[in-house]
């Protein structure tokens, strides 16, 4: 008996054809890479011993295409030879001149006003704001078409910012280290270690300021074994930093009463306050540093601010000290310089991917159209200032940046 026949249930021919036919998709083009000449002269002022680009960046920058010059010596003191980036394939410039016919400028520290004479338009330079010479009668060159970007306004995609982060945690790990040399007899301390021994108590540090700085200075003398009392009238920041350190530790709003009488007794006070629009707060009076104990030790981190002491006196890395009412003073603004290597690489780490991007994008100014923490820390567009605050505090007209931009676009 035969099998009964199978109905067949009739298929739609467009339906059929349409798995042999090729479909739509999108892919994605691959923009043409932008060569960068990168320049990196060395940094002569303000006793500054960083490098912003340290070897091993430059092999990377290099081995992505872009041609890195170097003038000669400017990893000198960072411990980096000539030797070694032109093994990594930098050129090595024996003048300022020929560094600055570069198209990317990028330095450690201030530009000096003859620098600023040697640069030609469209020329981008990536450098420290803080010191800028930005007067009315000294800023003329930084009009001369040029993009300017301060290295303390670049934010990354979260929005933080990269390199005062990363300096600050090396200013507060170096603010205790300095102050455990600086109690030392031979300093002319009162001879106290910080951690302290069996039996001994150890030394007493009091933090002003609750921020990244304070939260690294908390971190090292905690590690230490420090006895450790901290303030600030931000509570959100003291609890943050409660949270992140894991150990109960003597918090407090900058209650001027608590303040002094937490003075009296500290071997160390570590001023780390800081003010987005002016100067640091002076915190400590003079009348509070007089009742301190002689040989104690005041480390003023807040001095590129003014100092929230009201005895602070900017020093610097030949003379970092000097005594007043029998109170070890240190001062040094650029305190990431001590450990210049350090510092070097960690601007070294986020510049080069930064570079790397760029380079990917078509350039660094195309990059600055679809990166916004770089735009953040633009001040100076091809001739306008684009930074309010330099504005506000140079009486200089400013330009807001994205018009600038749309403009141009």
């Amino acid at each position: 008996m035969s099998e009964p026949t199978k109905s067949k249930i009739p298929i739609p021919k467009s339906l059929i054809e349409s798995q042999y036919l090729p479909q739509e998709e999108m892919l994605a083009v691959e923009r043409k890479n932008g060569g960068l000449f990168i320049g990196v002269p060395k940094t002569d002022i303000m006793q500054e011993n960083r490098v912003v680009m340290v070897p091993s960046a430059v092999a990377t920058l290099t081995g992505y295409g872009h041609r890195v010059v170097m003038e000669t010596g400017a990893g000198e003191k960072s411990n980096y030879t000539d030797h070694r980036y032109s093994e990594v394939g930098a050129e090595i410039k024996y003048s300022k001149e020929e560094v600055y016919k570069a198209h990317v400028i990028l330095k450690a520290g201030p530009m000096t006003l003859e620098e600023v004479e040697m640069m030609h338009p469209n020329q981008i330079v990536i450098c420290p704001l803080t010191y800028l010479p930005c007067r009315r009668n000294s800023c003329s060159g930084f009009w001369k078409k040029i993009i300017a970007l301060g290295m303390e306004y670049i934010q990354d995609d979260s929005g933080s910012f990269p390199f005062v982060r990363v300096l600050s945690e090396i200013a507060g790990v170096s603010a205790v280290l300095t102050a455990g040399e600086l109690l030392t007899s031979g300093n002319g301390g009162k001879g106290v270690l910080l951690a302290g021994v069996s039996g001994v108590p150890s030394a007493k540090i009091v933090i002003l300021g609750a921020g990244v700085v304070g939260e690294s200075a908390t971190r090292v003398a905690l590690g230490l074994g420090a006895d450790v009392r901290i303030f600030d009238n931000n509570v959100y920041k003291l609890m943050r930093l409660q949270h992140h350190v894991g150990h109960q530790m003597n918090t407090s709003t900058m209650n001027p009463y608590q303040v002094a009488k937490e003075l009296l007794n500290a071997d160390v006070v570590i001023g780390a306050l800081h003010s987005k629009t002016s100067r640091a707060p002076v915190v400590v009076s003079e009348a509070m540093v007089m009742d301190m104990k002689p040989g104690s030790v005041i480390i003023d981190i807040s001095i590129d601010q003014g100092g929230c002491f009201e005895t602070s006196e900017m020093t610097n890395h030949h003379r970092p000290t000097f005594v007043k009412h029998g109170v070890i003073h240190y001062c040094v603004p650029n305190i990431a310089s001590k450990v210049p290597r350090t510092a070097s690489i960690a601007v070294s780490n986020i510049l080069m991917p930064l570079l790397v991007s760029a380079g990917k994008a078509g350039g660094l100014e195309e990059y600055l159209y679809e990166h916004h923490g770089l735009r953040n820390g633009v001040f100076a567009y091809k001739g306008r200032l684009t930074n309010e605050y330099l504005g506000r505090r140079y009486d200089l007209k400013h330009t807001d940046l994205d018009l600038l931009l749309t403009s141009r676009s």
